[in-house]
């Protein structure tokens, strides 16, 4: 199946067997953004919006999705993290905000999909909380930065730094 490693050989779906690999330090990074009507953005910055603490909920709402990533993904591991840090950036001059999550681990399997979890959640979040006034946000340029650890090595997705 040109390497993919979650289908066996007659091409069915199977959880992968890490059990031989080495336990190394795990590191991975994910951003993505919510876009929003300038009034709506105010509404965060100032932290007015009705809902309460928007970024506040929104952090510990993307912590708690990396934490769950085995049970919405169907084939990932469960993961021991060490940790994981959700920030956000509110981008006033276009009306968005920007989720960055890093999580790690010492195991067997990486993190890519634990971090890519959480900034979804976050921006899912930050949607949930604004949709009475803003039905029309649009979550984009969700990605993974940079992995690193395990047997493939650091990647880090060009032009970042």
């Amino acid at each position: 199946m040109n390497g993919l490693t979650h289908f066996d050989a007659k091409g069915d779906a199977h959880m992968v067997d890490v059990g031989a690999k080495a336990e190394t330090k795990r590191i991975a990074r994910a951003r993505g953004e919510i876009c929003m009507a300038p009034e709506t953005f105010q509404l965060v910055e100032a932290g007015t919006a009705k809902k309460g603490d928007v970024i506040g909920v929104a952090r510990i709402a993307a912590i708690m999705a990396s934490k769950k990533t085995a049970e919405i993904i169907p084939l990932c591991h469960p993961i021991a993290l060490t940790r994981v840090a959700v920030d956000f950036e509110l981008d006033r001059e276009h009306s968005r905000v920007i989720c960055f999550a890093q999580c790690e681990c010492c195991g067997k399997t990486g993190v890519e999909m634990e971090a890519l979890t959480a900034v979804q959640a976050g921006l899912l979040t930050v949607y949930d909380m604004l949709k009475a006034v803003d039905r029309g946000m649009v979550m984009k340029d969700i990605c993974l930065l940079e992995k690193a650890g395990g047997k493939s090595g650091h990647w880090l997705r060009e032009g970042e730094v």
